[in-house]
């Protein structure tokens, strides 16, 4: 049996990657699953000219808030195709941006997709946006609208928060616990 010591309390940095927008999301764990918000908001990536530039303005920004918070571990949102081909590939660009700037810092990331998240926090893996706004709201007893991608990220953050007590509870790594194979 593995004895290793459980912190406390776990940071965890939920990251909902967009071109133009990407929201993150902070949370502090306690050892019961608790959760509490630590901050939120979205990364404006426009107004930088050049695609190139913005992400730039996506690492630098991930890198300083990484700094800042100093986040434990980083749960992201997997790629969603759904619009046009440019679209998919500006959003993975923006993806692997911010994974680089999590990894880049040894971090560890999970990453679960759009619908796993509306799952976990709303119920249903067809939740709209104003549902997962309104249900993150309510988790971490935030009052008014949240900004809908911070939103996303802080239901990653929470998604994550959920898998990894399930994982420590089924004595597995938290790929283990999500993986339906």
């Amino acid at each position: 049996m593995n004895l290793a010591r459980v912190p406390a309390t776990v940071r965890i940095l939920g990251i909902d990657p967009g071109s133009q927008r990407t929201g993150v999301g902070i949370i502090d764990v306690d050892a019961s699953g608790r959760a509490r918000h630590v901050h939120h908001q979205p990364l404006v990536l426009l107004g930088e000219g050049a695609f190139a530039l913005r992400l730039r303005r996506l690492l630098d920004g991930l890198a300083q808030l990484i700094d800042q918070y100093a986040p434990d571990e980083v749960a992201i949102e997997q790629v969603f195709v759904g619009r046009s081909a440019d679209s998919a590939l500006k959003l993975g660009q923006a993806r692997g941006a911010a994974i680089c700037a999590v990894v880049l810092r040894d971090l560890p990331v999970s990453e679960y997709a759009a619908r796993e998240v509306k799952l976990a926090v709303v119920g249903t893996g067809g939740a709209d946006k104003g549902q997962v706004q309104h249900m993150v709201a309510a988790m971490l007893g935030l009052s008014g609208r949240i900004q809908a991608d911070a939103a996303d990220a802080l239901a990653i953050a929470i998604t994550h928060a959920h898998v990894r007590a399930t994982a420590r509870r089924l004595g597995v790594t938290t790929q283990q616990a999500w993986s339906r194979k």
